[in-house]
């Protein structure tokens, strides 16, 4: 049985801290600040700060609940590999019962949260990233093909979906870009990380592209990625006239940056520090090409 043999929870500040980590919260933040970013841009700077704190707070739950149930589709994997088994529910800390109630409350105030200080489209969103993360990613992809994270990047690249129809009420070519420039960013960013982690896949027969083809093919796979998304980037500037110098010039040195650290990882594919380093800039890089987007849409309403 899994958790046997494990300490439990001793008091309710342990349990607190139990189901908190259910929710995997160093993985929100990024999602959250691609929302707040599609926000500013469809608002042209100008974003109604109750509803980007109600949207943002919806996100949070929506995402919370995503990663909860992952972690109970997951326990059995989890309970394998010596890296995760100390996790709530492998450890017997948290109970699968109790982590699915726990997912469908998430889950639940989040669509209300959403749909009524926001609106439905924006909430029905919200609620299908859980079900392309859960069908689609975790149960259909993540086991059975090397290509899992390539389509279940879609389940990632929702949440500025949700913040430009929380805005506008209405899905537009710019937020589908902002979808596909997280959707092409997804392989490099993933696969940098499981270079690192190759061997702890590898122990749970979870098919990630490292494991199944070699470093050398995901090196490749990460440079092709990676060429294709930075050009995508500069498509906010032009033709679509939605950003501009300011947010055209982070890109581009962003940009640079990625590719010179996606060729070096192409050069020396079994280096597992440079793959680390391109998966640490990875998560640098959405964080401030987002940051850049909200900067010149403020720089816009100033000048």
């Amino acid at each position: 049985m899994l958790g046997t043999g494990i300490v439990r929870n001793q008091n309710w500040l342990q349990v607190v801290n139990s189901y908190y980590q259910l929710t995997k919260p160093r993985i929100i933040p990024l999602l959250l600040i691609t929302t707040a970013a599609s926000m500013w841009i469809a608002s042209a700077g100008r974003v109604d700060p109750i509803l980007l704190l109600v949207t943002l707070i919806g996100g949070t739950l929506a995402a919370a609940s995503a990663q909860v149930l992952n972690c109970i589709y997951d326990r059995d994997i989890d309970y394998t590999m010596t890296r995760t088994r100390k996790r709530p529910i492998p450890s017997g800390r948290v109970q699968p019962l109790h982590a699915l109630i726990f997912a469908l409350v998430l889950g639940t105030l989040s669509f209300v949260l959403l749909a009524f200080w926001a609106n439905l489209l924006a909430a029905l969103l919200a609620m299908s990233g859980i079900v392309v993360y859960m069908l689609i990613y975790t149960h259909w992809l993540k086991r059975h093909t090397t290509q899992n994270i390539v389509i279940g990047g879609a389940a990632g690249s929702i949440p500025p979906l949700v913040g430009w129809a929380a805005v506008t009420g209405e899905i537009g070519l710019t937020p589908l870009l902002l979808f596909a420039v997280i959707f092409l960013w997804t392989p490099p960013h993933f696969w940098a990380l499981a270079l690192m982690i190759k061997d702890d896949y590898a122990e749970v027969e979870v098919p990630m592209l490292p494991v199944v083809k070699g470093e050398i093919v995901t090196a490749n796979q990460i440079w092709f990625y990676t060429l294709l998304v930075v050009p995508f980037t500069f498509l906010f500037v032009y033709p679509l006239h939605q950003l501009g110098v300011v947010y055209g010039a982070i890109s581009l040195y962003l940009g640079y940056v990625f590719i010179r650290k996606a060729w070096q990882l192409k050069q020396l594919p079994q280096d597992k520090q440079l793959a680390r380093s391109l998966f640490k800039y990875s998560i640098f890089y959405m964080m401030l090409l987002c940051t850049g987007m909200v900067a010149d849409r403020l720089l816009y309403v100033v000048w």
